[in-house]
């Protein structure tokens, strides 16, 4: 039996399985590309940023985070730019600090969503097999082949479903300690930003 052999005995219901795994995997391509862009050049940003604190005034450190595209590096722009306009730093920082871990969170609640919907699908699936079975053996009882084959076609439904759950999870799960770390990250360059303009107005720099 051929996969699409497979599919069509699954019911109406694999359609709605065939559009969620899609989505799974579309989702995970843009996940995957937005977060190698948020992440930037991650620690060694941070290291360099962090060393130039030291030594280079607001506008220099401007420059070097405008070459830095991330995340990170828009964070620390924020904060320096509330510098050089005497805004309220802090402000600034927190807000673009809040706005990208909003844009780092997107759609993974559809994956969430997905991990929990996908095995009702293949559930529901299987009971509308069943009740077919059920009505096969109503109808025509001494033809027991019949009756099982429609259960072993029930269940494949049920199969899918939790193949595609377990493909979102871990899909999710991926996805979710990458978030883990680059938020880490966004507030490892607020902190360095702060404390290091904090260092610079106590010293009159």
């Amino acid at each position: 039996m051929s996969i699409v052999e497979i599919f069509f005995k699954g019911g109406a219901v694999m359609y709605l399985l065939l559009l969620s795994s899609i989505a799974v995997a579309a989702i995970g391509i843009e996940r995957f590309r937005f977060y190698r862009y948020a992440r930037g050049k991650g620690e060694t940003f941070l290291a360099k940023l962090k060393s130039r604190f030291t030594k280079d005034n607001a506008n220099t450190l401007l420059e070097f985070c405008k070459r830095e595209n991330s995340s990170i590096g828009l964070v620390a722009m924020a904060g320096l730019e509330a510098v050089i306009k005497s805004e309220n730093v802090e402000l600034a920082l927190a807000l673009t600090h809040d706005e990208e871990a909003m844009k780092l969170r997107a759609r993974l609640s559809y994956l969430s969503m997905i991990v929990t919907l996908a095995p009702l699908l293949g559930l529901l699936g299987t009971i509308a097999g069943m009740i077919e079975s059920f009505n096969i053996f109503a109808l025509q009882a001494g033809q027991p082949l019949l009756i099982t084959g429609g259960i072993g076609e029930a269940l494949i439904a049920t199969a899918t479903g939790l193949c595609v759950a377990i493909f979102a999870l871990i899909v999710h799960t991926y996805f979710a300690q990458k978030l883990d770390e680059i938020l880490t990250m966004l507030d490892k360059v607020m902190a360095i930003v702060t404390v290091g303009i904090a260092s610079r107005t106590s010293s009159g720099v």
